[in-house]
């Protein structure tokens, strides 16, 4: 039997929502929301009205403790998208509650703009890093991103044009579906709208000036693109490693001796659901690594500072682990193959022959594939030109039965 139900408002208030919804906020015992949604609905709330606290995470344990009686939980346009609702269903089955979704704040973006939003990337930036943009900054795209407050359009075009994308329209759409509603453009170079509304959403039209930072969508990306000290796995290693490694949606990846953390990067790209942990002993490499993850888009990367193997100790067990340095100390293959999950991968690359002999030895012991990639790129040899050879590589790859 349902007992919460979540109702989607807008800014036009009760009018814009149902009767059936009007009479799920009428007939709750407590209804949850923040101060806007509570004010708009005050005409027919008849039980309490319960401000959201803070934390957020206090609020869920206040509407879970709730069960049994009438609850009503209102949100902002659609609770599953980038919604309360996405969060109150890891809590309650979906059996136990019923839900009156609103237009959101995309669709109602995209219906002003007449962008078909099935053709439209669609981010929160919400209480997020803005760096989550950097992956979709491809010319032609066209991007509606929730911000926090009147400061995101700003810091938005701040970082296109940072990036690069400075002559792309920034359009602040303002308080949609209300009396406030306002769109504004500009061109993020020139951005200088003031007195925006807290409540706003950035459309983005991707326009890339000559040189934009772009991040291509192959694996192996330019080396050039990363920060780092000599302590990477090059471009062209690098895109046979992810492809050995399989992504798939919803995996761990651990990255150790992360050095650059071009793996865990470039496997976090692959798809939005997936994790990395980069597991790195130098501390300034480490720095280094979380500067990278911000500036390729993926901020949530963890950055684990320490030793393997002891640093592995605690970490949540990997779907995938990647060894490129300090495979060789003791027992960091054999902790590392442990702690991988039933059906896992593991991918070790040797340039050193200690590290290879190892590799050598494991195959030997627990089968799997040995490769040898070897890369030679065209240099000049005078007034000539040679093939350069780089350090051949021993990669083998194992699954974990």
């Amino acid at each position: 039997m349902s007992w919460l139900s979540i109702v989607g408002i807008g800014e036009d208030g009760l009018e814009g929502i149902g009767s059936a919804a009007k009479t799920a906020i009428a007939e709750a015992d407590i209804v949850f929301g923040g101060a806007r949604h509570l004010a708009l609905a005050s005409p027919v709330i008849s039980g309490v009205a319960q401000p959201w606290l803070s934390p957020f995470s206090a609020s869920i344990e206040a509407v879970l403790g709730q069960r049994g009686r009438k609850v009503c939980v209102l949100a902002s346009g659609d609770p599953f998208h980038f919604g309360v609702g996405a969060t109150l269903v890891r809590h309650v089955d979906a059996s136990q509650m019923v839900v009156y979704p609103h237009p959101s704040a995309f669709s109602l973006a995209a219906a002003r703009l007449g962008w078909p939003l099935q053709d439209v990337v669609t981010l929160s930036l919400h209480g997020r890093p803005l760096d989550l943009l950097r992956p979709h900054l491809h010319a032609g795209t066209r991007i509606l991103a929730l911000t926090s407050d009147e400061k995101g359009p700003a810091e938005i075009a701040g970082l296109l044009t940072e990036a690069g994308f400075g002559i792309s329209i920034v359009t602040v759409l303002e308080a949609l579906g209300g009396p406030r509603e306002t769109v504004r453009s500009q061109v993020a170079m020139g951005f200088g709208l003031d007195t925006i509304d807290p409540l706003n959403i950035c459309a983005i039209s991707v326009v890339a000036l000559p040189g934009a930072r772009v991040l291509p969508l192959t694996p192996g990306l330019d080396d050039s693109l990363f920060e780092h000290d000599g302590q990477i796995t090059k471009r062209h290693v690098r895109a046979m490693t992810l492809s050995a490694l399989a992504p798939r949606r919803g995996e761990l990846l651990w990255d150790i001796g992360a050095g650059s953390g071009s793996v865990a990067i470039e496997w976090m790209l692959t798809d939005q659901s997936l994790k990395a942990i980069a597991i790195e002993a130098d501390a300034e490499r480490a720095a280094r690594v979380a500067r990278n993850a911000a500036h390729m888009g993926v901020p949530d990367l963890t950055v684990h500072v320490g030793t393997a193997p002891q640093a592995l100790a605690g970490l949540e067990a990997p779907h995938a682990i990647f060894i490129g340095g300090g495979g060789s100390d003791p027992g960091v293959l054999d902790a590392a193959m442990a702690a991988l999950r039933p059906g896992g991968r593991l991918v070790a690359n040797a340039v050193t022959l200690e590290l290879e002999a190892l590799l050598l030895a494991h195959h030997a012991s627990h089968g799997g594939s040995l490769s040898r990639i070897g890369v030679a790129q065209a240099d000049a040899v005078g007034s000539m030109t040679a093939w350069r050879p780089a350090m051949p590589i021993t990669q083998w790859v194992w699954s974990k039965p």
